[in-house]
């Protein structure tokens, strides 16, 4: 974090200033937030430390009472035309109408990968890790090389909603930063419709960022909701890098009933699976018309009226194609086929993402402390299942019945820590003839 005042020069000193430091220099150079006096940097170090655990040994992050209803709609929604807008105003907006609690929202990393929106937020009190999508053409800002005099900085457009090599660099430096260092959970907004490949980004080793965001996501432990919003979509390589099963102890994707979710586009998957000879197939089966010429003796005049017809036919038949492989990439179909957990719609998001967050945390809290004596998460979050006699399945029904019970939990973690010394301890005096009475002296 960096606090950066008003740059005071003479203006002979200024000469040069391509190749050494321009005075705008700090706002695009790689800084996690800049602020415009040392008063706002501490203030700034201050608003950060609420979204972190008290100490780096908390299983969860402190959770304030929230001043934002956790129940409130999120009406705060993109364009109906599907035109780019800030994405900034739907995260935390000044009428208070974003996913998150008004006025919790910090953007950090701003003037760097820019297609790409970091930073740290509250829903409902909770702190969460947040990385979204700039839907707006950007510009990069390449500096010039201060040990070349001939060198000058450039400027580059870079489309929005596309992985560049910057962009993916701080996507996993963001979710190394909330994971292994803060231990936040995770919401990733998803509206990705792929990574960049020209050379040039082959050169600036996007492949290698886009593989670093997969090892970050195996390694976070702490929950990870991916949500494709509204008029958004995840296509190609980007959904391969964000797919809940590189992580599916702590990785769950949802998607609303607007968005979109596939590998290709539809009018790329009908120009793979449906081209034209499959196209005359099913006109020479549904279409009455062509089906009586097909019916006639073969001839110049009768080939030469059926290509017409085709050709008259195609255009309908490929639209009817495109919106057929549309439907199979509705958030409908993609819980049908298993690849999301459940359909959000975004105006009820604030209140589902804030009972699945805290059960999430609460559960996992419990099972990270058993899984500590030994054994595998899964296997800790079987015992706790256990443990809670309600619906698993409903997530108000677990975190009631968790706060109603929060002794016995602990007595249960506490118990599974004993049990796991009593082992250790067998383990370490084996073959003994008083074995036994060595193992109880010890955890008398």
């Amino acid at each position: 974090m960096h606090a950066v005042d008003a740059p005071r020069r003479p203006r002979e000193s200024r000469r040069g200033l391509d190749a050494v430091a321009a005075p705008r220099r700090p706002r695009e150079s790689i800084k996690q937030i800049i602020t415009p006096s040392s008063r706002a940097g501490c203030e700034a170090i201050v608003r950060w430390l609420s979204y972190v655990p008290a100490t780096a040994n908390d299983l969860k992050p402190g959770m304030l009472a929230p001043a934002d209803p956790v129940d409130r709609p999120v009406t705060a929604r993109p364009p109906a035309d599907g035109s780019p807008y800030d994405v900034r105003e739907l995260l935390d907006n000044a009428d208070g109408t974003g996913l998150f609690d008004k006025g919790s929202f910090t953007e950090t990393l701003a003037g760097w990968g820019k297609t790409v929106v970091a930073g740290r937020a509250k829903l409902g009190g909770i702190p969460f890790g947040v990385i979204s999508v700039e839907t707006r053409t950007v510009e990069a800002v390449v500096p010039a090389d201060p040990a070349n005099p001939d060198s000058r900085e450039s400027i580059k457009p870079q489309a929005g909603q596309v992985w560049y090599p910057d962009s993916a660099h701080k996507t996993a430096q963001a979710i190394a930063d909330f994971g292994r260092g803060e231990k936040l959970p995770l919401m990733i907004l998803a509206n990705w419709r792929g990574f960049s490949g020209g050379t040039r980004d082959m050169y600036d080793e996007v492949l290698k960022f886009g593989a670093k965001i997969v090892d970050e996501l195996t390694r976070y432990d702490m929950p990870v909701f991916v949500y494709i919003p509204p008029k958004a979509e995840l296509r190609g390589g980007a959904w391969v890098v964000v797919d809940p099963t590189i992580n599916s102890d702590f990785m769950e994707m949802y998607a609303d009933p607007e968005s979109r979710g596939g590998i290709l586009e539809p009018p790329g998957i009908c120009e793979v699976k449906f081209r034209s000879p499959d196209q005359k197939k099913v006109m020479a089966r549904t279409d009455a018309e062509l089906a009586k010429l097909l019916a006639q003796p073969a001839s110049a005049e009768r080939d030469a009226a059926v290509a017409a017809r085709e050709a008259k036919l195609a255009p309908l038949y490929q639209q009817v194609a495109i919106e057929f492989a549309d439907l199979h990439d509705r958030a409908g179909r993609m819980k049908a086929k298993g690849v999301i957990r459940d359909v959000v719609s975004w105006e009820g998001a604030r209140g589902y993402f804030y009972k699945r967050a805290a059960r999430r945390l609460a559960v996992d809290a419990l099972a990270k402390g058993i899984s500590r004596t030994g054994g595998s998460l899964a296997d800790a979050t079987a015992k706790v299942e256990a443990f809670c006699d309600c619906d698993w399945n409903d997530d108000d029904a677990v975190l009631s019945y968790l706060d109603s019970h929060a002794r016995e939990a602990a007595a249960m973690v506490d118990e599974a820590e004993k049990e796991a010394l009593v082992a250790k301890l067998k383990g370490i005096f084996a073959g003994r003839a008083d074995a036994g009475a060595l193992v109880a002296a010890a955890m008398a």
